[in-house]
């Protein structure tokens, strides 16, 4: 009882004891694929700093076989006990004696299994001659290392890893490092892996299975592979070639060598997210890694040069400067973010991707004008604060799993957003410079945002710290209203939230804003609530004092001289014009006279104020007019956007406007898909081909007659001839919904076809573009088909997140309806609380747009286990009551009715 009692005090702590440091980790494993279980040993060079009776390491769901420890005079201890405590994901070894103050090693023997939920050390399948066969991946970011290994799972407690493995002779084994050598016995081939430079636990990695492989060389001699599925090594050719042009590409811009003497990238076939960093291994999804040039579409090839490039800057800011604490996840993935479009736009300029990284800016706006958004560094304590409140005995590391879920969108997006108005505010060369410094001084450490911003000032001699406090402190970010009075321009901050509310939260910021022309910009640093702007000299001459010509410059003023603020969207902020200022950009949008990127900024802006209630459908709807003969790739991707998000709430506000408010939205895009066809023309674009594509899919998703009868019949053409270039890549989507939204259960045979193509496919790419289409079938009974569907075994889990994103608006109470009644088998499927259930009640809640709806999603979930995915599920619930409030607000619309009939009518 007394040993109980004092190994209980490590119960509820945020963070592990520092009684020991690990320095190195020797780990054997062993992985029996057809048991699905694998066992092992560790050795843990340890370094003891306070003399104790505990060792207090991380481990879940392994079972401890034995346990001793060696201190530097040859002594070994045996525990008397071993406590596995489930709740707190800790090991608890208690020893009779004193382990005293210096070195020593600890050696555990352990085994588990080889679980089916696509975290620790799990079991994934491949097809090999029609049979399917078991392999082993790993994902251990942020904390299941635990689940594999015991070890001191943060990332602050680097250590060398020396890795061996016992695999089956005939699979791949790769890990971290080189082989340094192998020994074969029998059917079991011994694996030794070269020791790796210090790292942290969740950068450890291991697969084994079978594949083939393709290899290049950087211009430093760092050899790259993309390991593939076997016969099909040649689906890497493009992935290898982006990651080998991103290193030479980090390399100079950090000034800092690739830190280690190899990179392989694998392709796994069931992975719960996109890639993952491991330090020297990078695992995909394949989807992300393999290319087709004939079957993946230009949105897709895309993607994989940003993962790519993403993964491989890891490899600098995360890997080899790691973050301190879980808090600071914003340093890794902001910045990996920020230089992949960096990387990107070098490697393929002629893609404009810059402009694209609006939508990154504009996902981060989203979720941060929410209520229950946080700030980018301090997700984790607000969530420990917030279950303690509830009684609950939960940690901080706990919670630290489900960053990767919920706090990306605010670590990625917003994280990136910040660095890139920072950047704008340093300027290109002192920022590359200040982020060399960085890399260097803390290379094979770990560091906080403050050191950051420390080498920052150092360098630049700006107070940075100051500047950028309230943006990683504190959740949020202003809208600046801006108003003109006498040639004044007159700005006010408040905080942004969709809900409507405010408070008194101040930023400092960089105000950036053109005056009717690109050539007439100023700059103003907003430090408090309000400020002002003289803009005299570009509406009078110093020498002409007439009153005719006062009275001609000030028409003309009122015509012509619009004002555009936050130039290209650089800033992190919304902008709120007073009508006249708003009604001269739209003239300006009409006459095309602004830039893409302030085209796409002035309609998020509306939009966003729009759903908060802060302008009216009808000024929403008027700008969306002035977009009719835009052409540009991201501006049309953000009107196709706002009119899929207004059709929505439309749905529920106006739904006998619905009809005609689809046809307005049909007008707007008749003249860009007139002039991209659905055929692509040799040697145009990759913006002409992504164009092409989201242009077709939004009038297909519109039911824009003629564009379902010609994608009907180009898919009855693909059907008879899988090879036929009737179907391209880029127009299969939109083709595949024409099908979906002319099925019903009276007639399936487009349905049917399709889950024929799926079934027949033998390849990622295909599966994707049907997968993404089945679910959006007005038919609320097909839709449960579906979603049924996805529940089989013909269905990869990881591929689930496909299906959820295309569920229809007729579909969505089937889906909650079906969501209800299976969420015991859908827990335990895709793990409980993991990335897949994330997706699926951010899809499914997200569809409906009543208080009363919200409140029984809440009562469903009240009486439910809700670990990891509770910030998912209220974030979810606020954006069910912020469009339940703007529904109400457009259902009093006075002029709306008559607008949306002259609108729909218009040609």
């Amino acid at each position: 009882m007394e040993t109980k009692r004092s190994w209980e005090q490590f119960k509820g702590q945020t963070r592990l004891p520092k009684f020991a440091i690990p320095k190195r980790y020797d780990l054997f494993l062993k992985p029996d694929l057809s048991a699905c279980t694998f066992s092992g040993t560790v050795q843990v060079s340890l370094n003891i700093i306070e003399d104790t009776k505990f060792l207090v390491l991380n481990a879940l769901e392994i079972v401890i076989q034995e346990v001793r420890f060696t201190d530097s005079n040859n002594q070994t201890y045996r525990s008397c006990d071993v406590v596995l405590e489930g709740d707190d994901e800790i090991l608890v070894l208690v020893f009779n004696e004193l382990l005293n103050i210096g070195e020593g090693v600890l050696w555990i023997e352990f085994s588990a299994a080889l679980n089916e939920h696509l975290i620790g050390f799990y079991k994934c399948t491949y097809m090999d001659g029609g049979v399917k066969k078991n392999m082993a991946a790993t994902q251990f970011e942020a904390v299941e290392a635990r689940r594999c290994f015991p070890c001191w799972d943060e990332p602050a407690l680097k250590a060398t890893f020396k890795i061996t493995l016992d695999v089956p002779s005939d699979l791949t084994a790769l890990s971290n490092m080189p082989i340094a050598d192998e020994n074969l016995e029998g059917n079991i081939r011994t694996v030794y892996f070269e020791e790796s430079p210090i790292m942290s636990t969740y950068l450890v990695a291991v697969v084994v299975g079978a594949f083939d492989y393709i290899e290049e060389m950087t211009a430093d001699g760092i050899k790259v592979r993309a390991y593939c599925p076997v016969g099909k090594s040649d689906k890497g050719k493009f992935a290898l070639d982006v990651a080998v042009k991103s290193l030479d590409i980090f390399a100079k811009y950090f000034s800092t060598p690739f830190p280690l003497p190899k990179l392989d990238m694998v392709a796994v076939p069931e992975f719960a997210g996109g890639a993952m960093e491991n330090h020297g291994l990078i695992t995909y999804r394949e989807n992300e890694l393999l290319y087709d040039e004939l079957l993946s579409s230009a949105a897709r090839k895309q993607r994989l040069v940003i993962v790519v490039s993403h993964e491989v800057a890891h490899h600098w800011f995360g890997n080899l400067v790691t973050m301190e604490w879980w808090t600071h996840l914003w340093l890794n993935e902001g910045f990996a973010t920020w230089v992949s479009y960096m990387a990107t736009d070098i490697i393929f300029p002629e893609w404009k991707i810059w402009t694209q990284f609006l939508k990154l800016t504009t996902y981060g706006l989203r979720v941060d004008a929410l209520e229950q958004s946080h700030p980018i560094e301090a997700y984790i304590c607000t969530c420990v604060e917030y279950y303690l409140e509830e009684g609950g005995v939960t940690v901080e590391v706990h919670h630290a799993r489900s960053i990767l879920e919920v706090a990306d969108d605010i670590s990625y997006n917003k994280g990136s957003a910040v660095i890139r108005m920072l950047q704008g505010y340093l300027g290109d060369h002192m920022f590359q410079k200040s982020l060399s410094s960085y890399i260097k001084r803390y290379a094979g450490k770990n560091a906080k945002t403050e050191d950051l911003w420390s080498i920052l000032s150092e360098e630049s001699g700006v107070q940075v710290n100051s500047m950028m406090e309230a943006w990683t402190k504190q959740k949020g970010y202003p809208v600046i209203s801006v108003k003109s009075r006498d040639n004044i321009l007159e700005f006010e901050q408040s905080q942004f939230l969709s809900s409507g509310l405010h408070d008194d939260r101040i930023w400092t910021v960089p105000i950036t804003l053109s005056i009717g022309s690109y050539d007439r910009l100023k700059t103003l640093p907003l430090e408090t609530r309000f400020g002002e702007l003289d803009i005299s000299e570009f509406v009078h001459s110093s020498d002409e004092n007439s009153s005719s010509f006062k009275e001609k410059n000030e028409e003309n003023c009122d015509e012509h001289l619009w004002v555009k603020v936050n130039i290209d969207q650089s800033g992190f902020y919304r902008v709120e014009y007073e009508d006249k200022l708003a009604a001269r950009l739209r003239k300006a949008v009409e006459g095309n006279y602004l830039s893409e990127i302030d085209k796409f900024g002035i309609l998020d802006d509306a939009y966003a104020l729009c759903m908060a209630c802060k302008q009216s459908l009808s000024l929403l709807l008027s700008l969306m007019d002035a977009y009719r003969k835009e052409l540009d790739f991201v501006v049309l991707l953000k009107l196709i956007d706002v009119c899929y998000k207004v059709v929505q709430i439309s749905v529920d506000a106006i739904p006998d406007l619905v009809n005609e408010l689809k046809q307005f939205f049909m007008n707007l895009l008749l003249f860009s898909s007139e002039k991209s066809g659905w055929e692509s023309i040799s040697g145009e674009s990759h913006l002409s081909a992504l164009l092409r594509g989201e242009v077709l899919l939004a009038l297909s998703t519109f039911g824009h007659d003629n564009t379902h009868k010609e994608a009907i019949r180009r898919f009855q053409a693909f059907l008879d001839d899988r090879n036929t270039p009737l179907l391209s890549a880029d127009t299969k989507r939109a083709a595949y919904i024409a099908v979906m939204m002319n099925t019903s259960t009276t007639n399936r045979n487009g349905f049917e076809s399709l889950l024929n193509v799926y079934k027949e496919a033998n390849t990622v790419q295909e599966k994707e573009q049907v997968l993404c289409s089945i679910a959006s079938c007005p038919d609320p009974n097909i839709v449960l088909e579906v979603l049924n569907f996805m529940l089989s075994d013909e269905v990869r889990d990881q591929d689930a997140t496909y299906v959820l994103a295309g569920i229809s608006l007729e579909g969505g109470e089937v889906a909650w309806r079906w969501l209800k009644e299976n969420w015991e088998l859908i827990s335990n499927k895709y793990g409980g609380d993991g990335m897949l259930i994330h997706h699926l009640i951010q899809r499914v809640i997200t569809l409906f747009c009543s208080n009363e709806k919200a409140d029984e999603i809440e009562a469903f979930f009240e009486s439910r286990k809700r670990p990891s995915f509770d910030m998912n599920l209220r974030q979810a619930i606020e954006q069910v009551r912020i469009k339940a409030r703007w529904v109400e607000n457009i259902r009093h619309e006075q002029p709306l009715r008559d607008l949306i009939k002259h609108l729909a009518h218009k040609k």
